[in-house]
């Protein structure tokens, strides 16, 4: 199976809700330019808090190899 992930490279996040979805939004942000969001990701709370979890433990996996992020 031919792997087709495109990878962007974001500095820059906005994030939203509803009820029923989380909505985030992947950009780049320079000082003195406007911000350019290319990616949008929609999703369920519950898939949202997995996401959040699932970050955490990247950090710490992270820091345990790396210095601690600031």
């Amino acid at each position: 199976m031919e792997n087709k992930l495109e990878g962007k490279y974001a500095n820059c996040f906005k994030i939203g809700y509803n009820a029923y979805e989380f909505i985030v939004d992947f950009g780049q942000c320079y000082a003195g330019q406007q911000e350019d969001f290319s990616t949008r990701i929609v999703t369920s709370p519950v898939y949202a808090k997995t996401l959040l979890k699932t970050l955490q433990n990247a950090i710490a996996e992270y820091e345990k190899i790396y210095d601690a992020v600031e």
